[in-house]
């Protein structure tokens, strides 16, 4: 039996940038402050307990299929076929 147990996974984090009012990110940043974390932390939360809170929208995902075109992992979606070389 290990002494350490390995940390949890962590989910990947991605970059998303918005706009806000000042009065918004004055209240965002003092909050992040009073509890000892980051501005992304408590937007993250935040929005966490939004989308489990929200029962309209949870029967809304439970139904929603993205169309075959959207990519919303952020990657580039693999190229089907092999790679033709330019014409010469």
């Amino acid at each position: 039996m290990a002494i350490l147990k390995a940390p949890p996974t962590q989910p990947k984090n991605e970059t998303l940038q918005l706009r806000v009012s000042q009065g918004l990110k004055f209240r965002l940043t003092r909050y992040a402050e009073f509890i000892h974390a980051t501005a992304s932390y408590v937007v993250s939360e935040a929005l966490e307990r939004l989308f489990r809170k929200d029962a309209e929208f949870q029967k809304y995902l439970a139904t929603y299929t993205p169309p075959e075109s959207e990519n919303h992992s952020g990657e580039d979606k693999p190229i089907k076929g092999p790679l033709k070389s330019p014409a010469k």
